[in-house]
């Protein structure tokens, strides 16, 4: 069994310490233990507006990284030792940037402006750029909504970039397995699991099963359809034989035949439907973006 470094009537005297020591209502206070699990701080301070989180010492840029992340002006309340007692202190985010963890303990990040919901469907423009030409966050939006990701599912992301990071902060229990074949690629996914706080993504850049054998089993895995796709959904739906799937393609001729490639892996429920997005831009004529082709299915276990 994994030991806690938290455990309950360490948790719960944390609780108690901040209620007797802060003008907090910690009534609907989320807590967060990123001791235990990779948990995401950002997204979840985002969308809380009290977080109780327990980290352990040596964790030199959390609060730099919260700063970056247009989260300083939360206030943290926190002390000084290991132990709830001793004074309280708190602070802003932006005015303890080159303040580290110093010690196993509990901290009370208050956001007011926090969100009570996460809104899919990103603006691009929160994105690092580097090499990826990002999907729109409308037709993002329909992909996560097809997705339906849930709270512990564990994913796999075959070449799309913003899909994984969206997925990664809606799945706060579960992981993200992103693919990324490109070199280039690969580097600006790194550089926006840092620029987000992400700590429940692992990037790998292949599929196969000495790649996939310590990364969780996929309840779901979304693609962008390419020449490796059937090699890629042999070994999903080997690794789990009712695994869901997403496929975005912009070629008819991939979206037209896909109920062959599905049956010959199991996949039934097959559901294909095209998005059209057309944006006024400033001569008050409409643009037609790429229309691709979203289809879903589920596998299920083949018979002998």
């Amino acid at each position: 069994m994994e030991q806690q470094l938290f455990t309950n009537e360490i948790i719960l005297s944390w609780l108690q310490y901040f209620a007797k020591n802060t003008p907090i209502d910690l009534e609907k206070v989320k807590m967060l233990d990123i001791t235990r699990k990779n948990k995401n701080v950002i997204p979840t301070v985002e969308s809380h507006r009290a977080v109780l989180v327990f980290t352990e010492a040596g964790n030199p840029d959390i609060f730099y990284r919260m700063w970056n992340a247009g989260l300083g002006d939360c206030e943290v309340w926190y002390n000084e030792g290991s132990e709830p007692a001793g004074e309280v202190l708190h602070d802003k985010v932006s005015n303890m940037i080159n303040r580290g963890i110093n010690a196993s303990a509990g901290m009370l990040i208050v956001n007011q402006n926090a969100r009570n919901t996460y809104k899919i469907g990103m603006d691009n423009h929160n994105f690092r750029r580097g090499s990826i030409h990002y999907v729109g966050s409308e037709i993002r939006s329909v992909i996560l909504n097809k997705m339906q990701v849930g709270r512990q599912d564990d994913i796999v992301v075959i070449s799309g970039e913003s899909i994984a990071v969206e997925a990664a902060i809606i799945a706060i229990e579960g992981s993200v397995t992103a693919v990324e074949y490109n070199q280039d690629d690969r580097a600006t996914m790194e550089d926006n699991i840092d620029h987000f706080g992400l700590h429940n993504i692992r990037v790998i850049d292949h599929v196969d099963e000495a790649s996939m054998k310590d990364c969780p089993v996929p309840s779901l895995v979304f693609l962008v359809a390419s020449a490796s796709m059937e090699q890629e959904l042999a070994l999903l739906t080997k690794i789990n034989p009712k695994i869901s799937v997403v496929v975005y393609t912009l070629d008819f001729g991939v979206a037209a035949g896909i109920g062959t490639v599905f049956e010959k892996y199991g996949i039934r429920d097959t559901e294909v439907i095209q998005i059209s997005v057309s944006r006024l831009n400033a001569k008050n004529s409409f643009e037609q973006e790429p229309a691709p082709w979203i289809i879903t299915g589920k596998a299920e276990a083949l018979l002998n």
